[in-house]
């Protein structure tokens, strides 16, 4: 690519947005043109982020312009459509929201831009000819992905998860079950069967087994740890173990984020990572689907700009290759 895609950041003191520029200043067909945060208008990044000291001497702009290429919106869940009203935006400039507001197909179309549910292992043709994205959720991704071949057989009615994610899940703005004080040597259950994320697992499912309805129950647990989610899907299951290691080989054949393990599996091997990783145990008719991802990355940022890649035609591994922090 001669010319780099410019980019924009909506939002970008928060988790989301500080792992956005971490991931594009290395990207080496992108170029950030300006990170917008008004509460921290003239401060430099590092000052925020303190562990891009050294990596750029960027401070964070009050206001936003057009003169971009992409926007990523990282202001939070419901800021989106605030700030698309209250911006003429360009339909040139495409955008990327890592909130929750266009995910839902109700929610996709709004002020004449169409939204596209931005999970490539699934809408990967669609995201390629898109002008603007819904980046899935992080529990989303991670209970999606351990499911869809098994949706693409019409295979899934009912469905029993359990999920545990670290405490990055919750945002930057501090809250009682964010301390930690709270979050050490603690674990809670919480919207219990009731999570925002339903709604889009459920549509997601649904476009690889339409007109078979699904009883998802799901409860998320807030874990002692910094980041990462962990996903244990249950259900009933006739195929062996060999049709279902050639079921999701298949699947996710050409998925390069995306890999099967036949050993246990654990948050370490994809902390710090834009991979999912998935393994399956059977006893008897019963089945789990484990999967486990980082929140920040393939639940989020890392996801988001694997799609930048799709939208721009670039290979979508591009900026993404990063190494687990094993020990």
């Amino acid at each position: 690519m001669k010319n780099k895609i410019k980019v924009g950041i909506i939002g970008g003191a928060g988790y989301t947005g500080g792992e956005l520029i971490r991931i594009l200043l290395n990207h080496p067909n992108a170029e950030i043109v300006f990170v917008q945060s008004k509460s921290n208008a003239g401060n430099l990044l590092s000052k925020v982020h303190e562990d891009l000291a050294g990596d750029t001497d960027m401070v964070f702009s009050e206001n936003h312009h057009d003169k971009v290429d992409v926007l990523f919106l990282c202001a939070g869940h419901g800021e989106a459509k605030k700030f698309i009203e209250a911006n003429d935006i360009p339909s040139s400039v495409k955008l990327i929201d890592i909130g929750n507001d266009f995910r839902l197909k109700k929610d996709a179309g709004f002020k004449g831009r169409q939204f596209v549910y931005g999970l490539p292992e699934v809408n990967k043709n669609s995201i390629k000819n898109a002008a603007n994205i819904a980046n899935p959720g992080c529990f989303a991704t991670a209970i999606e992905l351990g499911l869809l071949p098994l949706a693409q057989k019409g295979l899934l009615h009912q469905i029993y998860t359990t999920g545990i994610t670290g405490s990055t899940g919750s945002g930057q703005t501090l809250s009682a079950t964010a301390h930690f004080s709270w979050r050490a040597n603690n674990v809670q259950a919480y919207k219990t069967l009731s999570h925002q994320h339903l709604g889009e697992i459920g549509e997601t499912i649904l476009q690889l087994q339409p007109g078979i309805d699904i009883d998802l129950s799901f409860v998320p647990w807030r874990g002692d740890f910094t980041r990462g989610i962990f996903i244990s899907s249950q259900l009933n299951c006739e195929l062996s173990m060999e049709e279902l290691n050639v079921l999701y080989a298949d699947f996710y054949q050409a998925q390069p984020f995306v890999h099967i393990s036949k050993s246990p599996i654990s948050l370490k091997q994809v902390v710090n990572t834009n991979k999912a990783i998935i393994q399956l145990e059977k006893v008897g008719s019963k089945l789990v689907i484990h999967s486990a991802l980082d929140n920040l990355l393939k639940g989020a940022s890392g996801q988001a700009v694997q799609n930048m890649n799709l939208l721009f035609g670039l290979d979508e591994t591009t900026g993404l290759k990063f190494k687990a922090n094993y020990f």
